[in-house]
């Protein structure tokens, strides 16, 4: 028996109180099995969407999609979409049928559904529907297709992604025959927006198996971002090294924490390496790799059509990945007020993952890393000035000593909060401003 929001188990009831046959339906189910709490239920339903929509005419209805047979009935809030059992027709664009026809059968219904964790129905009358074996799949954590892998990933390409994701996620792996057409099948991902491989990509990335998946699934993840190839194989030829490229690069992933912009930046920092690589006395050597990272970052976080935010966070942090911060106040607030304290945070936390993913013998480099951190803790908690709003003189006190407005004004602040910030002076007004004239080469007004 699963708990139902009293807002769906009284859908059900409505529609099955009307003479029509009513389940929950897909991750709802899926998640439930999984002793997770689902984020939304959606309801299938033997009622045709007139018929759904006269069921529920006290309530609010959308016609979400009512040519594919989906409305969404409002009730205390809470939006269900409710759709009629259906048949696809033939996919044209490997995303969606051209039509749909609709079927009496939830058997047909469940049948033209992804996977089999996904094509289970319930209802608290009838219990579980599964007409796929997707409760025992769950049981054994494999994911399987509904049917032929192949028909199923050639009607909607996304398919291919989504089973990667969910194996990252879930922690399940993907059967053998699934597993076959999802390579095979690959260079269908090409149909598909952007933006949805983009959705899919990012959820991938902040799996929990994420290291099997990107290691497992490397070709697929060529198909959407060719850019990764090289790194395929590349042997770093160094003894801080105990992984190739891309090893090194899945195991800095899962090593970060579980944020899209901290995925992200782990999966792009070492993206440009195979392309500056250089040996020298049997060492190798990748300068000024961490550029040419950034460059290649931008360009394919472009591609995936992120926004804007997202975007110069996570290139910012693969330029400075690399960056060495010396282990004083000053340079941390130096750091802080060029950049953010937030970035410096993110970027050291990407610095640890990056040292995770090179050899065991790393305990010094993390040391010196949560020492960086305390170090920034300190700044935070004392409200030390590292940046223009933080200092006791503004611009106005500047033009007070006789300066023109212009760069000077704002050059003579820069000098005095670098001065703050290497702890020559204290950030006092008339301290600051006794500086200042010495700066400026002014007498007292």
């Amino acid at each position: 028996m699963m708990n139902l929001p009293y807002e769906v188990n009284t859908a059900l009831e409505m529609l099955k109180n009307a003479g029509y046959e009513a389940y929950i339906v897909g991750g709802c189910v899926r998640d439930s099995l999984l002793g997770a709490v689902p984020k939304d239920h959606d309801i299938t339903t033997s009622a045709l969407p007139q018929q759904t929509e006269a069921v529920f005419k006290s309530f609010r209805v959308v016609e979400t999609g009512i040519k594919h047979g989906t409305v969404t009935v409002i009730i205390n809030g809470m939006p269900l979409e409710i759709t009629t059992y259906r048949i696809d027709s033939e996919y044209v664009d490997c995303r969606r049928p051209t039509s749909v026809s609709f079927t009496k059968s939830l058997q047909e219904d469940t049948a033209r559904r992804d996977f089999t964790m996904n094509a289970i129905a319930y209802n608290p009358t009838d219990g579980l529907a599964d007409f796929h074996g997707g409760a025992e799949d769950i049981n054994n954590r494999i994911i399987r297709c509904v049917g032929c892998p192949d028909e199923r990933f050639q009607e909607d390409a996304l398919r291919i992604m989504r089973a990667v994701r969910f194996s990252s996620v879930l922690g399940f792996n993907v059967e053998n025959e699934t597993k076959k057409s999802l390579f095979k099948n690959k260079a269908l991902l090409d149909n598909i927006s952007r933006e949805r491989i983009a959705s899919e990509f990012i959820k991938l990335l902040c799996g929990k198996d994420v290291f099997r998946v990107l290691t497992e699934y490397k070709e697929i993840i060529a198909q959407i971002i060719p850019e990764v190839s090289p790194m395929f194989g590349f042997d770093q030829h160094s003894r801080y090294h105990i992984y190739d490229v891309w090893e090194h690069t899945a195991k800095v992933t899962e090593s970060i924490q579980n944020e899209p912009v901290l995925r992200l930046a782990a999966f792009f920092h070492d993206i440009g390496k195979p392309h500056c690589f250089s040996m020298k006395d049997g060492e190798g050597h990748f300068y000024g790799h961490a550029s040419i990272s950034e460059g290649i970052c931008k360009k394919v976080l472009s591609g995936l059509k992120l926004d804007n935010k997202t975007k110069d966070t996570v290139t910012q942090l693969v330029k400075l990945h690399d960056v060495q911060i010396d282990e004083a106040q000053a340079a941390v607030k130096r750091f802080m007020s060029r950049r953010s304290p937030e970035l410096y945070y993110m970027l050291l936390k990407l610095k640890r993952a990056d040292t995770l993913g090179q050899t065991p013998k790393v305990i010094d480099r993390l040391e010196m890393l949560d020492r960086m951190e305390k170090l920034a803790d300190e700044v935070l908690s004392a409200e030390a000035c590292f940046s223009l709003k933080d200092l006791s003189v503004n611009g106005s006190d500047i033009i007070s000593l006789g300066v023109r407005p212009g760069r000077i004004v704002g050059q003579t602040l820069e000098a005095l909060l670098e001065k703050v910030i290497a702890g020559e002076l204290k950030n006092e007004k008339q301290e600051l401003l006794a500086s200042a004239k010495e700066i400026l080469g002014v007498g007292e007004k």
